[in-house]
């Protein structure tokens, strides 16, 4: 054999053995990377325990050992040598073991909770039969039913605490737990309203002492699904072994919804609130709407009413610092808070206009006082502030008719606009405010009243006249407060809705006081011409108010007064011209084209002085 040939042979063989001995260091590696990842894992501090190396390719053990000259193992059949730590290679990425270290979690046991879920409900209703059918057929008799559901319940509480300890017994423990409070609470029920053994009174503390110890077992055993386990069903079966929503069964709901609140306390369960505000005041809107068919006066309801609306709005304040979901409990809460909107069908306009007004005060009192009270962020400010509007609003309805109602709105809305010139809900408002207010202004004032005489009653035409003067003010303060929020071309539409307002509202008031004082003949056409020259008047007050700012500034006053102009020449040609006759077409046609002269020469030499005045300070010395 030549020598290139045992050269070759020798290479050969000694990549045959290199070969051999990267594949069986690859398998054990590979049997080593799994038994360290069957392994758990040591507990200790984070710093001791060093970095998980990712097991070499055969190509990288390769790569390493090609940089060992050929000497040092020059025969075949020589082990190739192992490093004692091998320097770091660039290693392919290799696919993360993500299955392998984090096995996925076994899924919930949805099933069994439905199903448990389910024996609560057919459980309940089967005691809702045997206190309350029972007794209508005659079966069994009355202390043999009571004792019967009173040992139920019992021996279910006595089960989930025994099951409860026990490895996975968690869900079937709470749905025995559920069962067993439920039956026991409407066993009381049945106790106090069907037989009648007990006063109110002891039925009432019996039941708060039972829901409590429920709802304490469930804070206990942190499971918001024990507590609505208790809540939602009697919610729903209580109205029927009471027959009726009746005074004794608000009571009930509203000591459950009380004695739930310290149960609440440290736990962020926004469903078990929600059902705490269905079980306080869901009885008393349907007993006030059971009312509102009827006729006679239930004061107690509206007291009810106060009493849910308190322990709504109150327990939110108590709940929101330690909740993730405040927004939601701030909906709930003003949800709580809504049968007081309806105490006028159980009381007399009055109290109920009292009730409802107290409401507005001392929610928008909480929204005043909100940034010093953690958890009430900006959105719920918002949320309570829509409440305490839309109460406003019910109150001054029920309180007054629309001759008054309109008014007083009215008033509102320029007190809101003004003092709430910096906040958007305040601004909302006073939209809402003034859109209902104008309502019942335009019920009264149509725009047909102005087209033809209209005789109004003496109180109907003051409160046009107060409406008018008011809606002016409002326009003319909303426009500021939103314009001042906005671009320029945001303010230009405003001044014009705001002139078309107050053009209206300033004839309104003109024709109405003519007609008022000089009768459907010369006071109609009075008031028309008045009008036609208020509007001209208003324009040259927006020219000269213009006049006096910077250039940059007087675009939207300048608009304003434009259209006013352009309303009120179109007023005396397509109206004046046709209707007003004699002196009174004479009149308005002189005052106005004088008052158009005026304006022009004067706001054309105003404006002159003016910028004079600002490029050459010593114009004045």
């Amino acid at each position: 054999m030549t020598e290139p040939q045992q050269v070759l042979a020798r290479l050969s063989a000694e990549f045959v053995t290199l070969s051999q001995t990267l594949a069986r260091a690859s398998a054990e590696l590979t049997q080593l990377a799994d038994s360290l990842q069957a392994t758990p894992p040591v507990p200790g501090p984070a710093a001791t325990q060093p970095p998980a190396q990712p097991a070499w390719t055969a190509a990288q053990y390769q790569q390493y050992y090609s940089q060992y000259p050929q000497a040092q193992y020059p025969y075949a059949g020589y082990p190739a040598p192992t490093p004692q730590q091998p320097p770091p290679l660039v290693s392919t990425p290799q696919p993360p073991a993500a299955a392998a270290q984090h096995p996925a979690q076994p899924p919930q046991n949805w099933i069994g909770k439905a199903l448990a879920a389910a024996g609560v409900a057919v459980t309940l209703i089967g005691v809702v039969l045997l206190v309350v059918l029972a007794a209508q057929a005659g079966l069994l008799a009355p202390p043999v039913r009571v004792a019967a559901g009173a040992v139920l319940a019992g021996g279910l509480v006595a089960v989930a605490l025994r099951l409860y300890a026990r490895p996975g017994g968690r869900v079937g423990a709470i749905a025995l737990a559920a069962t067993g409070i439920a039956a026991a609470y409407i066993d009381v029920i049945a106790v106090t309203t069907v037989y009648e053994w007990v006063p109110a009174v002891a039925g009432l503390v019996i039941s708060a002492v039972i829901a409590g110890g429920g709802l304490t077992l469930a804070r206990r055993w942190d499971s918001e699904h024990l507590g609505l386990l208790v809540l939602v069903p009697l919610t729903v079966l209580a109205p029927v072994v009471t027959g009726d929503i009746t005074l004794l069964l608000v009571g009930f709901m509203l000591a459950l919804a009380a004695v739930t609140l310290p149960v609440q306390l440290g736990r962020d369960w926004t469903a078990m609130f929600a059902a705490r505000v269905v079980a306080g005041s869901g009885p008393v809107l349907l007993a006030l709407l059971g009312a509102a068919f009827g006729s006679e006066y239930r004061p107690w309801l509206a007291a009810a009413a106060a009493v849910a609306a308190l322990l709504a709005i109150g327990s939110a304040l108590i709940l929101l610092p330690g909740s993730a979901h405040r927004t939601g409990l701030a909906l709930l809460a003003a949800a709580g808070a809504l049968p007081v909107l309806g105490v006028s069908a159980a009381v007399g306009r009055v109290p109920a206009a009292l009730i409802i007004a107290a409401l507005a005060a001392a929610v928008l009192a909480v929204v005043l006082l909100g940034a010093r009270w953690p958890g009430v962020t900006s959105a719920v400010r918002q949320v309570w502030s829509a409440l305490s509007a839309v109460a406003a609003l019910v109150a001054v309805a029920v309180a007054f008719d629309g001759e008054v109602a309109g008014p007083v709105l009215l008033a509102l809305a320029v007190v809101v606009a003004v003092a709430g010139r910096h906040s958007v809900p305040a601004q909302w408002a006073a939209l809402g405010f003034g859109a209902v207010g104008g309502t019942y202004y335009l019920a009264l004032a149509s725009p047909p009243t102005l087209t033809s005489a209209t005789v109004m009653a003496t109180t109907e035409a003051v409160s046009v006249l107060v409406s008018s003067v008011l809606l002016t003010l409002y326009a003319l303060a909303q426009a500021w407060a939103l314009s001042r929020r906005g671009d320029a071309d945001t303010g230009r539409l405003l001044i014009a809705a705001a002139a078309v307002v107050i053009g209206y509202a300033v004839t309104v008031f003109t024709v109405t006081a003519g007609v008022l004082i000089g009768g459907t003949g010369g006071g109609f056409l009075a008031g028309h011409m008045a009008a036609t020259i208020c509007w001209i008047v208003l324009a040259a007050g927006l020219f000269g108010y213009a006049a006096r700012l910077d250039r940059a500034e007087r675009s939207v006053p300048i608009g304003g007064g434009m259209a006013l102009v352009a309303a009120a020449v179109a007023k005396l040609f397509l109206f004046d011209l046709g209707t007003l006759d004699g002196i009174f077409r004479v009149a308005v046609f002189i005052v106005v084209g004088l008052v158009l002269l005026g304006m022009g020469a004067g706001y054309a030499r105003l404006l002159s002085q003016q910028d004079q005045q600002r490029k050459d300070p010593s114009f004045l010395e």
